[in-house]
C-alpha cells in the first residue's frame, strides 16, 4: 500500500476514528485502525470497539492501493505533531508501515488487515432521515439524564420510540432514576415500524461530535439489535443495548397543581450561587416557595449556609422541597426562553419542569430531603 495525504484531511479523519478505540485492550488488534487505500483514490479509515463502528473516507493520492492495521492512538499522535501543511506518505510492506512528512519519518508495527474485526450488520429494514440540526437536538435534549449505574444496563442509552399521540410521533428519552429527559418531535417519513431502541451512551457521544461537521441530513438504518448513522464521509454503526426501557410514562406527573412561573437564567445562576456551599455527598438545595417569592438556600456542615431569593410567579400555597442541585442545573442548563414552568404537587412528588404546553422537550425530578 502507498498512498500520499494532506496532514490536515488525515489528521481530521483519524480524529474521529481514533476516539472510538478503548485505550486498553486485551485483543491487541482492536486498537489499531484499519487504513485501506483504494483503487479509485481515497483512504478508508475503520475503527471498532465491537459494540460501535466507523468507517470515514477521505481523499488522498493513491500510488498503490492495499490496506494495513496500525495503532490508533499512535498513529493519530504523530499526525498531530507534525508540521501543519505537510504532505503525509503512507507506505506499507513487511510489517511495518512507514510514515514520512518533510524531514520526519517513523515506522509503525502492523497487524494483518485479514484479522480485523468488522460488525456484521445484516438487514437494517427501517430507514428515514433526520437533519442533523434536529438530532443534535434530541442528543442535547435528553443525554445528560442517562444512567451509568452498570448495574442497570438498559438505562445507559437514550430510548428511542414512535406513537400515535394522537399525531404520529417519535420520542427520545433518558432517566437515571432520578431525573427524566424527554423530547418529542413529528414522526419521519419511513419511521413507521420502527422497533422500540435504546442508543448506548457510547453511541449517542461519538454520534454528537460528529455532527458539528455536519450540514444536510443524516441517514438513520436501524434493525432491533442495530444502528447505522450516515453523515457523508463518515458511517457510524452500533450495537443497540439488549434490554427493556421502564414505562417513564408512569413517572410524567399529570396533576401538579402548584405552579411556578421563573426566569429559567435568574433562577440557574441563584441556584449555582447556593449551591458553591454544598457538598459533594448531599448537593441539596432547599426552595421555599411563597407567593411570588422564591427562597432558594443550602445548608452545610462543613462549610455553612447560603440563601437567595430568586423572583418569581407563584399563587399557590406556600411549602419545601429539596433538589439535587447538580441535577436542576443539568435541566435548567437546557431551558431556553423568557419563563419556564415548573409544576409541582408536594415535597416528595416527583416535579415536572418544561418550557410551555407546547415545548418539545420536558423533564421530570424527583426531590431529595432535607
Amino acid at each position: 500500500m502507498k498512498a500520499t495525504i494532506e496532514r490536515a484531511t488525515l489528521l481530521k479523519g483519524l480524529s474521529h476514528v481514533q476516539s472510538v478505540v478503548e485505550r486498553r485492550n486485551t485483543i491487541p488488534i482492536l486498537s489499531n485502525v484499519l487504513i485501506e487505500a483504494t483503487a479509485e483514490g481515497g483512504l478508508k479509515l475503520m475503527a471498532t470497539d465491537l459494540d460501535l463502528q466507523i468507517n470515514e473516507t477521505v481523499a488522498a493520492a493513491v500510488d498503490q492501493p492495499g490496506a494495513t492495521t496500525v495503532s490508533a492512538h499512535t498513529l493519530f499522535d504523530i499526525c498531530r505533531k507534525l508540521p501543519e501543511g505537510s504532505q503525509v506518505s503512507l507506505a506499507a510492506a513487511d510489517g511495518k508501515l512507514t510514515i514520512m512528512a518533510g524531514r520526519a519519518k517513523f515506522q509503525l508495527g502492523t497487524l494483518p488487515r485479514d484479522d480485523f474485526p468488522v460488525i456484521a450488520e445484516g438487514e437494517l429494514p427501517v430507514s428515514f432521515e433526520l437533519p442533523a440540526e434536529t438530532l443534535k437536538q434530541i442528543i442535547d435534549k435528553t443525554r445528560f439524564a442517562i444512567s451509568t449505574e452498570e448495574t442497570r444496563y438498559y438505562l445507559n442509552g437514550i430510548f428511542w420510540h414512535v406513537s400515535e399521540d394522537p399525531l404520529p410521533v417519535l420520542k427520545a428519552a433518558a432517566t437515571d432514576g432520578h431525573r427524566l429527559a424527554r423530547i418529542t418531535m413529528p414522526r419521519p417519513e419511513g419511521a413507521e415500524g420502527m422497533p422500540d431502541i435504546i442508543i448506548p451512551r457510547k453511541c449517542v457521544a461519538e454520534l454528537r461530535k460528529l455532527l458539528d461537521e455536519v450540514d444536510g441530513s443524516v441517514g438513520v438504518s436501524m434493525s432491533a439489535t442495530k444502528i447505522r448513522f450516515d453523515l457523508g464521509q463518515a458511517l457510524l454503526t452500533s450495537k443497540l443495548i439488549d434490554g427493556t426501557f421502564p414505562d417513564y410514562s408512569r413517572v410524567i406527573p399529570t396533576g401538579n397543581d402548584k405552579i411556578l412561573k421563573i426566569d429559567p437564567r435568574s433562577f440557574e445562576e441563584g441556584v449555582d450561587r447556593v449551591s458553591t456551599i454544598a457538598t459533594e455527598k448531599t448537593r441539596a438545595v432547599k426552595m421555599a416557595l411563597d407567593r411570588d417569592k422564591i427562597i432558594l438556600s443550602v445548608t452545610s456542615p462543613e462549610n455553612g449556609t447560603a440563601a437567595e431569593e430568586v423572583p418569581g410567579e407563584y399563587t399557590s400555597m406556600g411549602f419545601e422541597i429539596g433538589f439535587n442541585s447538580r441535577y436542576l442545573l443539568d435541566i435548567l442548563g437546557q431551558l431556553q426562553g423568557d419563563t419556564i414552568e415548573v409544576h409541582l404537587a408536594d415535597a416528595a412528588a416527583p416535579t415536572l419542569i418544561r418550557e410551555n404546553d407546547k415545548s418539545a422537550a420536558l423533564y421530570v425530578l424527583m426531590p431529595m430531603r432535607v
